[in-house]
């Protein structure tokens, strides 16, 4: 009689099979391509309907088309005017010689900040240039205002000698 709680013999797992060997320089073996279906067949293009017939009243336009009507954002003249006088008036600035050019650039800022809202940096350059370039043309004409003023008060400085008249009589 055999014991019902003993374990019944392993079973050995079953041996592999042996795997042919591969060709190593063999380029590996892929599936064939899918079949890909026909490409739908094209109609036609649709026939366009003949132009109307020309009117007996009409003559033909041989001007050229009006220019098409401008929009307020697309208007940037003012604000890119300011923004040249400003920088002209900067660099002009530094001589002592663009102070009109600043007036006029901080003028045309704040007048295309109201009328073109769309050209802001233009204006905002323009504001800012024309503001530097008046205080930079104030600070140049107050250095030579001083130094005129230096040169004229000392003692080195005639321009005539009350002397050289005496000679004359």
């Amino acid at each position: 009689m055999t014991d019902p709680n003993a374990r019944p013999d392993p079973v050995p797992p079953p041996e592999p099979s042996p795997v042919p060997p591969r060709d190593p320089i063999a380029p590996p073996e892929y599936a064939a391509p899918p079949e890909y279906a026909a490409p739908p067949a094209y109609s036609a293009p649709p026939e366009y309907a003949a132009p109307p017939p020309e009117s007996p009243f009409t003559q033909p336009d041989s001007r050229p088309a009006p220019p098409p009507p401008a929009t307020g954002g697309s208007q940037q003249v003012l604000s890119i005017i300011s923004m040249i006088s400003g920088i002209l008036g900067v660099v002009i600035g530094f001589v002592g010689w663009g102070l009109l050019f600043s007036i006029g650039a901080v003028v045309l800022g704040h007048l295309g900040q109201r009328r073109e809202r769309a050209a802001k940096g233009f204006w905002i350059t323009g504001l800012i240039t024309g503001y530097v370039g008046i205080l930079v043309n104030i600070v140049v004409i107050v250095f030579w205002v001083i130094l005129l003023v230096a040169i004229a008060s000392s003692g080195d400085w005639n321009w005539y000698n009350y002397e050289d008249f005496n000679d004359f009589r």
